[in-house]
């Protein structure tokens, strides 16, 4: 009788959890899931902001909750997002103007260098962009330099010294602790493993980290300098001297223009307003403006364009906004495919790569959505490794001149605790019925077939790539592996070697999907199209419990088994042919 109370009890209480959360939830998507678009407002006479101190994604990405609709987000803080807002303000009479403040961009190179783009066209509307800060960091000034008019605090600094990379080598500590890390890879540049392998940098990887570092740092001194109108090697003397650390120098360095604190600048800013000091300046964010602004851009074009992004590491499964999965993938390359609206697909690639077979299925959508309709890559700030196996195959390949890319080379890594369990006094024993039933132990070191197994293994993904990367690019194999072997190149770089097509960024992709579609109007529709289910989320966090989850709780584990197996035996009938020991075999 107890046991019955102590059900009921839990399922009572269960229930009324359960209407609490889902009132919580019909609020809470009252008040966020609602278009918040109607709530922006746009006054006369303003200035738009433009601080970009949140993490910025080239696809803010679209989730939606199949039984909670009102849960819904379509975000509009994207990378895209943003530079048609600013394309947009150009056009816009209520914006007077950019003003961009103590800004700290959480942004890459290549992201960066689009926004920029986006602000020297949005310079030739006529209207204003300022720029103030406390603190110039290097990436800051960059996107600053592009103002008509840049402040610096006078008890303020600038970074301005030049790019570098670091890179820490842990060969000694594995010896040290005894946790190692066996490695096989192929491809000699292919450096993401060899800090495992050695104390210091091998001079394969310090040609090809300081051959793409030039190449980056190059398109950033020339876009300043066309900006500033300071010449190039000036840059170079200035960055190498530190000659615009502080607000006296910089100035003398001809990288900013006024020195002033911020009440001043805002001063500045009423003045360009052509507004008295006492009265306030109209402000909207960027990402209000974002939102304000989704649908003017819109064509009213029943064509279509599909930007299908690739953003974050590449993983086998289905993948979210923060990974690459064949699932998504593959649901995405489909709707394109079926859509009869969309005429053309772009494939936005921001990844540095990862799983090889994933990879390998994604260029396999890719190979069959092309026979249908084209296909055009736009590369982000990286499309490496994984991330260049799966644009190989498009119709073309755009990247812009600070790109990361190539790095065609695979390589193989798993752990290895041997010595550190011999040092703690830890032994591992295997029994097994065939000699290669044990593929791989954390607690054994691989044995000479194990290791030739897996290097079998690489190569043969190797090859595969190498060949994906000829057979797309109208190459050799042998060609392809000459500026293979993992090397990693820019896109200005790889441009010269048959990797990339074209210097641009997505309006040029998209340019050239239109050209190959024969269309001139379209709209552009964005995937994937992310599924959420509440529930496994919620369960994830122990706010939901399934029914067997609350009977283990309240029986125990072992007693819900035996209840169980006794329902089981229960709903048998007739003669059973049923093996009467446990099938739990570890």
């Amino acid at each position: 009788m107890n046991f019955l109370k102590r059900v009921l009890s839990t399922v009572v209480g269960l229930f009324v959890f359960l209407f609490i959360c889902f009132g919580l939830l019909i609020v809470v998507g009252l008040l966020f899931g609602s278009s918040s678009e109607e709530f922006v407002t746009v006054k006369s006479n303003s200035v738009l902001e433009l601080t970009l101190d949140f993490p910025i994604k080239d696809y803010a990405g679209k989730t939606e909750f199949k039984e909670y609709t009102f849960l819904n987000e379509d975000r509009k803080n994207g990378l895209f997002n943003i530079i048609d807002a600013i394309e947009y303000a150009a056009t816009d009479d209520h914006i007077k103007g950019i003003t961009i403040e103590n800004n700290f961009i959480v942004a890459g190179i290549t992201q960066t260098k689009e926004i920029r783009d986006a602000l020297l066209k949005f310079k030739k509307s006529g209207k204003f962009i300022t720029a103030y800060s406390d603190i110039y960091t290097q990436k800051d000034y960059y996107l600053s330099s592009v103002a008509d008019t840049i402040y610096l605090n006078p008890a303020g600094s600038l970074e301005f010294k030049g790019l570098y990379s670091e890179q820490l080598y842990l060969k000694d500590i594995q010896e040290k602790t005894g946790l190692k890390m066996e490695v096989i890879r192929y491809g000699k540049y292919k450096s993401a493993v060899e800090p495992f392998l050695a104390n210091e940098m091998s001079a394969e990887n310090r040609e090809q980290i300081s051959v793409y570092l030039n190449s980056i740092w190059k398109q950033v001194k020339q876009d300043i300098s066309e900006s500033r109108q300071v010449s190039m090697e000036n840059l170079d003397s200035i960055a190498d001297n530190l000659l615009a650390r502080n607000a006296i120098l910089a100035k003398k360095s001809n990288l900013i223009d006024k020195i002033a604190y911020h009440d001043q600048y805002i001063s500045g800013l009423k003045h360009a307003l052509h507004l008295e000091n006492e009265d306030d300046i109209e402000r909207i964010t960027i990402e209000d403006y974002a939102i304000h602004t989704a649908d003017k851009l819109k064509s009213n074009s029943s064509n279509q364009i599909a930007v299908i992004y690739a953003e974050g590491d590449i993983i086998y499964g289905e993948g979210d906004e923060n990974n690459v999965g064949q699932g998504t993938m593959r649901t995405a390359f489909k709707e394109a495919r079926d859509d009869e609206k969309i005429k053309a697909i772009v494939l936005r690639i921001n990844s540095p790569g990862g799983d090889a077979l994933a990879s390998e299925l994604i260029w396999r959508e890719i190979e069959l959505t092309k026979q249908i309709k084209p296909v055009i890559v736009s590369m982000g700030d990286l499309a490496a490794s994984g991330g260049y196996y799966i644009a190989c195959n498009a119709d073309k390949i755009i990247a812009e001149p600070t790109t990361i890319t190539g790095s065609i080379g695979v390589f193989g890594m798993l752990p290895n605790g041997k010595e550190l369990a011999d040092n703690i006094g830890i032994n591992a024993e295997q029994v097994v019925t065939n000699k290669n039933a044990v593929d791989y132990s954390f607690f054994e070191p691989l044995s000479e077939q194990q290791h030739d197994f897996i290097k079998e293994g690489v190569i043969d993904i190797y090859e595969l790539f190498t060949k994906r990367v000829a057979d797309g690019r109208k190459m050799t194999q042998d060609d392809v592996k000459i500026i293979a072997e993992g090397r990693v190149w820019t896109g200005a770089d790889a441009i010269n070697i048959g990797l990339v097509d074209e210097i641009g960024g997505l309006d040029l992709a998209l340019k050239t999907a239109a050209e190959a579609a024969n269309i001139k109007d379209y709209k552009i529709k964005e995937l994937p199209v992310f599924q959420k289910d509440l529930d496994k989320i919620l369960r994830g966090f122990g706010l939901v419990k399934t029914k067997e989850a609350i009977l283990k709780e309240e029986l125990g584990e072992e007693n819900y088994k035996m209840l169980k197996k006794i329902k089981s035996m229960t709903e048998k009938k007739g003669v059973q042919l049923l093996f009467p020991y446990s099938t739990d075999i570890k």
